[in-house]
This record gives C-alpha cells, structure tokens and sequence, in this order.
C-alpha cells in the first residue's frame, strides 16, 4: 500500500516563560513521532490526556509548526512549501475538531459553514455552492431545509455532521480527526463514527482518528498507534494490538476496557503506580519506567526504540517479548 502520508520524527517543544519573559523550561509535548497513513486506511491515535496526540493531529495539518521532523502529504513535505502551495494542499487534507459547537461560527448559518472552503478556493457561482452543500448535507444526514439554521438550533451530533460536511467540502484524500465524538452523548458517537465509516467507504478517505477510546478505535481503525507522554510506545495492526498488547502500558489500557463477562471483572487488572510524569521534567530511558512493573535498570538509562514484538506489533520496550 503507498503511503498518502507519511510522518517522520514529528517534534514539537514549547517554551515555558514566567511573567518577565524569561525562559523557565520546555514541554517536551511531541518527540520524535514517525508513522504512515496508506490511500483509504485509518491510523488511530490513541493516549491519556496529555501525551501530544492532539498536537500531533494540529502539525499534520499544519495549524502547528514543528520543532522539528516532516509531514509528507501525497509526496511533498508541507512545512517546506509556500503559503499558496499550502493553500492548495489544504484541499487535500482537511480537519475535524472535537468540539462541534466551538469550531462553528455560531453567526454563520449551515450552508455558509459548509460552502465556506468552496468560496476560498475559487468556487464563486452561489447556485453551484448551494448545490454542493446539499449534496453534502444530504451526505451526513442533513435535511437541506436545515441549511439556514445556525448551530445552535441544531444538537451537538448534528453540528458534528455540519463540521464533517464542511470537510468533505473539497474532496480531501485525508482527514485528520481530533477526538471526533468525544463531546457527543454515547448513541450519538455511535451514529457519527459509523457515519464516517460509510463515507471513507464510498469516497476512499483515509483518516488520522485521535481519541482516547480504545471502543471506538477499535471499531474505525486499520492500525492503532499508542502514545505516552509525547512518544509512541507500540503500533501495529488493530486485530494484533488488541489481542496481543505488548507494550506494558498498552496492556494497562486494555484493562481499564470495561468487561461484560463477570467472571473476567474479578480478574486482577494491572494498574500502573504513581501519576504520569510532567512533560517540563521527562523520565531519562524509558518514560513509562517510573509507573511500569517490569522497569529495570536499563529502562531508567536507556530510550528503548520500536521494534518487531511476537504478537505482531513494533513496541518501545526492552523486555516486551
């Protein structure tokens, strides 16, 4: 499979100043991120709060710029071109936000919203810019007659499905979704998530989903990539991820899956010691040592780099089998 993206060494630190501008420190939010998303897959993006994978998802779409590293889009490095190449390869990569309701202009009604990326890249016919909005509207499962609503006469999966109407817009190859239904009720998640999953059917979209539900990375991904504290600790193919978790801290998030069996409840889950280390002051060696059972003495020395595990995966582990 050719890779429509493809992310190499991906870093972002920002700098930490205290009230006269002096520089107290760095947030080590993104190191060294490397991953590829092929024509028509979805890579999930996977983490507790914190651990850089919303960054991550702004620098793909460059609304942030590296430290350091490249984001390859369709064989061009996007934090290289210029500003009106990179107008350009935004019809090819779009973003959906977590928050419907703040990432719409609440005094732009539907259709505005929807025909608004059509208007900046030269589609000036108001007839056809009503068109396509219908079509897109009707897409999601939008009445057209609900074009002239603003979002807040609309719910929170509705504004959703304008926000993935607005991206579709100009017929991306890739869209970069951000926690995607994680301020949605749980039936309405469901509905937006199988929602995208017909659309990437019918239209051949790739996806970078972001989220920390392993449930619905689970049901939308290809391949899921892990991140703690601004690396990734194992990735690989969903099926193997989920029935062969090899890195410890991926096995800590399969155990807080709730369990439906009650005889499995009982099981002793493992359940990592202390609070996940500041990103101003990263751990040396491995980040995970200081919660991890298995941490060792060259975990604490040594920054272990990803590597074929035996349930199918690349972990970030020295004693991972």
């Amino acid at each position: 499979m050719s890779a429509l993206l493809e992310v190499e060494g991906l870093t972002r630190h920002f700098a930490v100043t205290n009230s006269a501008g002096n520089s107290i420190g760095t947030v080590h939010a993104v190191t060294d991120v490397s991953f590829k998303i092929g024509a028509g897959e979805t890579l999930g993006l996977i983490g507790e709060s914190g651990c850089g994978k919303s960054t991550v998802s702004k620098m793909v779409v460059r609304l942030v710029e590296p430290t350091r590293g490249a984001v390859v889009l369709e064989g061009e490095d996007i934090n290289k071109v210029s500003f009106s190449r990179m107008k350009m390869l935004r019809k090819r990569v779009q973003m959906v936000f977590q928050d419907p309701f703040g990432s719409l202009d609440p005094r732009q009604a539907a259709e505005d919203i929807i025909a608004e990326p059509l208007l900046v890249h030269g589609m000036r016919s108001k007839s056809e810019r009503r068109a396509r909005v219908v079509e897109l509207m009707e897409r999601v499962g939008l009445r057209a007659d609900q074009m002239r609503n603003t979002p807040a006469a609309f719910s929170g999966g509705q504004r959703q499905r304008i926000a993935i109407a607005r991206a579709l817009a100009l017929n991306p190859a890739l869209i970069v979704a951000d926690e995607p239904v994680s301020a949605l009720d749980v039936s309405i998640q469901a509905q937006v998530v199988n929602l995208m999953v017909d659309i990437q059917k019918e239209l051949g979209l790739s996806y970078l989903f972001v989220s920390h539900d392993l449930g619905v990375i689970r049901h939308i991904s290809d391949r899921v990539a892990v991140m703690y504290l601004g690396r990734i600790v194992e990735i690989g193919r969903t099926s193997d991820l989920f029935a062969n978790p090899g890195h410890p801290y991926t096995r800590t998030l399969m155990d807080a899956l709730p369990k439906p069996n009650p005889a499995r409840r009982l099981s002793k889950k493992r359940v990592p010691r202390g609070e996940i280390p500041s990103p101003l002051n990263p751990p040396t060696g491995c980040a995970f040592h200081p919660r991890c059972p298995l941490a060792t003495d060259v975990c604490r020395q040594q920054l272990p780099a990803l590597r074929p595990l035996a349930g199918g995966t690349q972990g970030a582990c020295h004693h991972a089998a």
